[in-house]
């Protein structure tokens, strides 16, 4: 059961998100992009009180995704993009996406904090920061 409202244009859309974001750190990678923008959907909270649909949340300025700035991202979604992203708007989180709200990839190491959220791991190239469970209790 999907934990955000979506249509099959959402769920396309999400999917293109999470291919141009993260497809060189595999569907696992794919998954935690999908992780965060279901989470600031589902936030209310802090940079996302106004993001209240797929199409805010993709298309957020300033603060979104830096891929709907190339041209990858508006290629057609594939039956894995579709799928993967099903699997996040169902409610899948990936560890340690699961509670996120950012994410981005630094030259070196993950900073302990970022905006002074708390970073909870890295995959791959990419560090994610989530806030407390009081400032945004909606993603935990």
């Amino acid at each position: 059961m999907a934990v955000i409202k979506t249509n099959s244009e959402d769920v396309k859309l999400l999917g293109r998100l999470m291919r141009a974001e993260a497809e060189g750190e595999g569907e696992q990678g794919m998954l935690m992009v999908g992780n965060v923008g279901v989470n600031r959907i589902l936030g209310g909270c802090l940079d996302f009180r106004n993001i209240r649909s797929m199409n805010d949340m993709v298309f957020q300025s300033p603060g979104g995704f830096e891929a709907t700035q190339k041209g990858y991202f508006y290629q057609k979604a594939r039956d894995r993009d579709i799928r993967l992203a099903q699997r996040v708007i169902n409610g899948e989180k990936i560890r340690p996406a699961s509670n996120a709200l950012w994410f981005f990839r630094p030259a070196g190491a993950c900073p302990g904090t970022w905006y002074n959220q708390s970073n909870t791991g890295r995959f791959k190239a990419h560090c994610f920061f989530a806030p407390t469970a009081e400032n945004c209790p909606a993603v935990y």
